[in-house]
Protein backbone atom coordinates (compact mmCIF):
# COMPACT_ATOMS: atom_id res chain seq x y z
CA UNK A 1 0.00 0.00 0.00
CA UNK A 2 1.67 3.54 -0.89
CA UNK A 3 2.20 6.62 1.75
CA UNK A 4 -0.74 8.50 0.04
CA UNK A 5 -3.15 5.85 0.77
CA UNK A 6 -2.06 4.74 4.19
CA UNK A 7 -1.78 8.22 5.04
CA UNK A 8 -5.38 8.99 3.72
CA UNK A 9 -6.71 5.78 5.48
CA UNK A 10 -5.34 7.02 8.87
CA UNK A 11 -7.02 9.98 9.01
CA UNK A 12 -10.03 9.22 7.72
CA UNK A 13 -12.03 10.27 10.32
CA UNK A 14 -10.05 12.47 12.33
CA UNK A 15 -11.68 15.27 14.60
CA UNK A 16 -8.38 16.88 16.43
CA UNK A 17 -5.18 16.23 14.48
CA UNK A 18 -1.61 16.64 16.14
CA UNK A 19 1.42 16.50 14.14
CA UNK A 20 4.64 16.55 15.78
CA UNK A 21 7.73 17.48 14.92
CA UNK A 22 10.96 15.82 16.11
CA UNK A 23 14.69 16.34 15.55
CA UNK A 24 17.33 18.49 16.06
CA UNK A 25 17.48 21.93 13.31
CA UNK A 26 21.18 21.59 13.64
CA UNK A 27 22.00 18.06 12.26
CA UNK A 28 20.76 18.85 8.43
CA UNK A 29 18.24 16.00 7.95
CA UNK A 30 17.59 14.91 11.55
CA UNK A 31 15.71 18.68 11.15
CA UNK A 32 13.32 17.25 9.28
CA UNK A 33 10.47 17.37 12.20
CA UNK A 34 10.57 21.06 13.00
CA UNK A 35 11.22 21.72 9.27
CA UNK A 36 7.80 20.57 8.15
CA UNK A 37 5.86 22.15 11.21
CA UNK A 38 7.85 25.63 10.60
CA UNK A 39 6.49 25.93 7.44
CA UNK A 40 2.91 24.41 8.36
CA UNK A 41 2.91 27.35 10.75
CA UNK A 42 4.04 29.68 8.38
CA UNK A 43 0.68 28.62 6.05
CA UNK A 44 -1.01 30.24 8.38
CA UNK A 45 -3.30 27.41 8.34
CA UNK A 46 -6.47 28.05 11.20
CA UNK A 47 -8.60 25.45 12.15
CA UNK A 48 -9.70 24.42 15.54
CA UNK A 49 -8.98 20.84 14.68
CA UNK A 50 -5.63 21.35 13.87
CA UNK A 51 -2.41 21.67 15.86
CA UNK A 52 1.58 21.71 14.70
CA UNK A 53 4.18 21.21 17.39
CA UNK A 54 7.70 21.73 17.17
CA UNK A 55 8.98 19.21 19.64
CA UNK A 56 12.56 19.87 18.17
CA UNK A 57 14.68 16.89 20.23
CA UNK A 58 12.31 16.69 23.31
CA UNK A 59 8.82 15.98 22.14
CA UNK A 60 8.34 14.27 26.68
CA UNK A 61 8.06 18.39 26.82
CA UNK A 62 4.67 18.40 25.45
CA UNK A 63 3.10 15.28 26.46
CA UNK A 64 0.68 17.05 28.78
CA UNK A 65 -0.24 19.66 25.91
CA UNK A 66 -1.18 17.00 23.90
CA UNK A 67 -3.38 15.32 26.52
CA UNK A 68 -4.90 18.25 27.24
CA UNK A 69 -5.80 18.76 23.57
CA UNK A 70 -7.53 15.86 23.11
CA UNK A 71 -6.79 14.96 19.76
CA UNK A 72 -8.36 11.97 18.34
CA UNK A 73 -5.38 11.36 15.50
CA UNK A 74 -1.55 12.36 16.25
CA UNK A 75 1.33 12.20 13.57
CA UNK A 76 5.25 12.21 14.50
CA UNK A 77 7.34 13.06 12.06
CA UNK A 78 10.90 12.89 12.47
CA UNK A 79 14.10 11.46 10.09
CA UNK A 80 14.81 7.52 10.41
CA UNK A 81 17.27 5.43 9.67
CA UNK A 82 15.45 2.75 7.94
CA UNK A 83 18.18 1.15 5.17
CA UNK A 84 16.25 2.79 2.19
CA UNK A 85 17.50 6.19 -0.55
CA UNK A 86 17.47 9.61 0.97
CA UNK A 87 14.12 11.22 1.38
CA UNK A 88 12.39 7.77 1.26
CA UNK A 89 9.40 8.46 3.78
CA UNK A 90 6.67 5.86 5.27
CA UNK A 91 4.74 4.81 7.77
CA UNK A 92 6.65 3.35 10.59
CA UNK A 93 4.65 1.17 13.21
CA UNK A 94 5.38 1.79 16.20
CA UNK A 95 6.23 -1.74 17.43
CA UNK A 96 9.14 -1.18 14.69
CA UNK A 97 10.60 1.60 16.55
CA UNK A 98 13.17 -0.45 18.74
CA UNK A 99 14.60 -2.45 15.20
CA UNK A 100 14.81 1.05 13.61
CA UNK A 101 17.40 3.44 13.78
CA UNK A 102 15.79 6.77 15.06
CA UNK A 103 16.65 9.70 17.40
CA UNK A 104 19.21 12.31 18.40
CA UNK A 105 16.40 12.73 21.24
CA UNK A 106 16.79 12.55 25.31
CA UNK A 107 13.90 9.97 25.63
CA UNK A 108 13.27 7.47 22.93
CA UNK A 109 10.07 7.73 20.31
CA UNK A 110 8.79 4.24 21.80
CA UNK A 111 8.63 4.99 25.53
CA UNK A 112 7.26 8.36 24.61
CA UNK A 113 4.47 6.87 22.44
CA UNK A 114 4.02 4.20 24.85
CA UNK A 115 3.78 6.72 27.80
CA UNK A 116 1.26 8.91 25.30
CA UNK A 117 -1.01 5.88 24.49
CA UNK A 118 -1.77 4.76 28.11
CA UNK A 119 -4.93 6.47 29.11
CA UNK A 120 -5.55 7.92 25.97
CA UNK A 121 -7.61 7.13 23.24
CA UNK A 122 -6.38 8.34 19.82
CA UNK A 123 -4.70 6.74 17.04
CA UNK A 124 -0.92 7.84 16.59
CA UNK A 125 1.64 7.47 13.91
CA UNK A 126 4.99 7.78 12.85
CA UNK A 127 6.25 9.03 9.35
CA UNK A 128 10.16 8.63 9.38
CA UNK A 129 12.26 10.15 6.34
CA UNK A 130 15.25 8.76 5.37
CA UNK A 131 18.63 11.37 6.28
CA UNK A 132 20.99 11.75 3.57
CA UNK A 133 23.22 12.99 6.31
CA UNK A 134 22.92 14.31 9.94
CA UNK A 135 25.86 16.07 10.17
CA UNK A 136 25.89 19.87 11.14
CA UNK A 137 23.92 22.42 9.01
CA UNK A 138 21.15 24.47 9.17
CA UNK A 139 18.98 22.99 6.58
CA UNK A 140 17.69 19.83 5.50
CA UNK A 141 19.55 17.96 2.46
CA UNK A 142 17.86 18.82 -1.24
CA UNK A 143 16.40 15.56 -1.32
CA UNK A 144 15.07 14.99 2.34
CA UNK A 145 13.72 18.91 1.97
CA UNK A 146 12.01 17.61 -1.70
CA UNK A 147 10.03 14.92 0.64
CA UNK A 148 9.42 17.08 3.28
CA UNK A 149 7.49 19.51 0.86
CA UNK A 150 5.16 16.49 -0.70
CA UNK A 151 4.60 15.26 2.36
CA UNK A 152 2.94 18.78 3.25
CA UNK A 153 1.07 19.21 0.51
CA UNK A 154 -0.11 15.52 0.66
CA UNK A 155 -1.19 16.45 4.16
CA UNK A 156 -2.91 19.82 3.24
CA UNK A 157 -4.67 17.94 0.67
CA UNK A 158 -6.46 15.08 3.04
CA UNK A 159 -7.29 17.73 5.91
CA UNK A 160 -8.01 21.03 4.37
Amino acid sequence: MSFDVQLNDFLQDFRKLIVLGVGNELKSDDGVGPFIIKKLIAENIEKDNLLFINAETVPENFTGKIRKEKPTHVIIVDACLMGGKPGDIKIVDKDDFVNIGISTHSMSLSYFVKYLEKDSDFKIIFVGIEPETMDWGETPTESVEKTAFEFIELLKGIIL
